[in-house]
């Protein structure tokens, strides 16, 4: 993973520390059961009766409100709820779902106003004005504001001409603006809010949220500057790829990670989670210290080759399940597109470190022969392993002699050959692209969905392969459960 962009056993249900993590329908049942809690407190509230639309407005703006507070477990920061899901997973449920939030709360007021409206526009639109401009309202028009700005920025930050860094200062102080002002705005002149246990709920999100807030840029700034790395050297493996080697200064408690995980990295005197980046570990757990291979693509990235041995590194993690342990077959395939190697090359030289005796195969992509890293190791890997190889550069070039092209069904079909596709666990790392199609070939070539493993660095893709679209509709599905449960509400009124 580098800047931008089920099957269950004992071992994979479990954490690096061995606490149980929930699966994807646990943590799909409790989101709902949360924003359901909400609903059911609103409904002991004793209010005067509210027309049809104005009860749908209200149980719109509480749903809402409670998916918005969850948004801020759903950034991929917290083993808990990603470890299961896979760090595509939860950032793919964590961009649908602000849609979501900010459709509930741009109808919120609309619908308050919505029978005043029909009987008579002009009053309606009267109405629609003081809701936006009163005093006592400005809190949930800060919030919605807030929200529609956050959620706008982040769909168009490719096109922000924004430092990356400048863009995550912007969002973390939208999402706490639009949280704060949300819950200001409901204990204060919310009819279902303002008193009784449904107000201690929200009292109880707001210190949720402090909570959060305060692990991630107290807490985790803490560790990062008590349990210090250092770079020991950096290698310049292909163009503009560098692999760093990172140890642990004299006294940083010993780490665990598995191979294939990754961390978020930030380095001297920015040692700080505002300004850290993604990486994928390119090393195996029986090597000391931990390698990272990033290549130049942003504007923290640019500068990694200039590093100077010994400067100070902040690691927050491992996160992540793209790792062996959590994923059983009789043969693996491994498949690299780009600095996409990172993650594979951690989970080569850990199958070479320990041994692995099942088939291996690998096929790794680029653009031009020169952007290859690591060929010799690979190679190396064959005195090992059982690996079988397969190079596919883009294009052609004196003394080259792999494949030239991409992996397509043809090399896939080939790499599978004396393997049951049933039986064999494929993992997947690449730009968003590559990604896709060779998914949707693998699907195509009888690889079951629960053995194709993949990690994208580019976020802001769409939902492109079928795997996607299928874990959208699966979301989308969480989404209309929240309607669903906002239509029962209104209903009972």
């Amino acid at each position: 993973m580098s800047e931008p962009g089920e099957e269950t056993n004992v071992e994979d249900a479990r954490g690096r520390h061995g606490r149980l993590r929930p699966s994807g329908r646990v943590l799909a049942v409790a989101y709902l059961g949360f924003a359901g809690a909400a609903l059911a407190l609103a409904a002991t509230a004793a209010v005067a009766p509210l027309a049809t639309w104005e009860r749908a407005g209200a149980a719109l703006g509480l749903v809402a409100l409670a998916a918005m507070a969850v948004q801020f477990v759903t950034s991929g920061r917290f083993q808990t709820v990603s470890g299961r899901l896979g760090i595509d997973r939860i950032m793919a449920f964590h961009k649908i779902a602000a849609w979501w939030v900010l459709v509930g709360l741009v109808l919120h007021p609309l619908f308050y106003v919505l029978p005043t409206w029909a009987d008579d526009a002009a009053l309606g639109r009267e109405r629609l004005v003081a809701y936006l401009t009163l005093p006592h309202y400005r809190s949930g028009v800060a919030a919605l504001a807030a929200l529609a700005l956050l959620v706008a920025s982040s769909a168009l930050r490719e096109r922000l001409p924004w430092r990356y860094e400048a863009w995550r200062a912007s969002h973390v102080a939208l999402a706490l603006v639009a949280v704060g002002g949300g819950l200001h705005h409901a204990a204060t002149v919310g009819r279902f809010s303002a008193d009784g246990p449904l107000l201690g709920l929200w009292w109880a999100v707001g210190l949720g949220v402090a909570l959060v807030v305060a692990v991630l840029y107290g807490w985790r700034w803490l560790r990062l500057h008590r349990r210090p790395w250092r770079l020991a050297r950096t290698v310049r493996l292909a163009d503009r790829m560098w692999e760093l080697d990172i140890q642990p200064a004299p006294g940083t408690p010993p780490w665990r990670y598995r191979a294939g995980q990754f961390v978020w990295m930030t380095e001297g005197r920015r040692r700080m989670p505002l300004f850290d980046h993604p990486f994928s570990i390119a090393d195996s757990p029986r090597r000391p210290g931990l390698s990272l291979i990033v290549k130049e693509a942003g504007d923290f990235t640019r500068t990694v080759g200039t590093l100077a041995p010994g400067t100070p590194i902040g690691i927050d993690g491992p996160y992540g399940e793209f790792t062996l342990e959590a994923h059983d077959g009789d043969a693996v395939l491994l498949l690299a597109g780009g600095v996409g190697i990172a993650p594979i090359m951690g989970l080569l030289r850990d199958m070479v470190a320990r041994g692995e005796r099942r088939p291996v195969r690998l096929g790794y992509a680029a653009g031009r022969p020169q952007n290859f890293a690591c060929l010799a190791e690979i190679e190396a890997a064959g005195a090992v392993l059982d690996i079988q190889t397969t190079l596919a550069s883009e294009e052609a070039a004196a003394g080259w002699q792999g494949v030239v092209g991409r992996l397509d069904r043809a090399r896939l079909e080939a790499m599978l050959d004396g393997l049951d596709p049933a039986r064999t666990v494929c993992f997947i790392c690449g730009p968003g692209p590559m990604v896709t199609a060779v998914c949707d070939t693998l699907l195509a070539l009888g690889v079951p969905a629960a053995h194709v493993v993949y990690e994208r660095f580019d976020y802001a893709a769409g939902a492109a392969s079928r795997l996607d679209r299928q874990r959208t509709l699966g979301f989308l599905a969480i989404g209309a459960g929240l309607a669903a449960l906002a239509g029962v509400f209104t209903a009972a009124g």
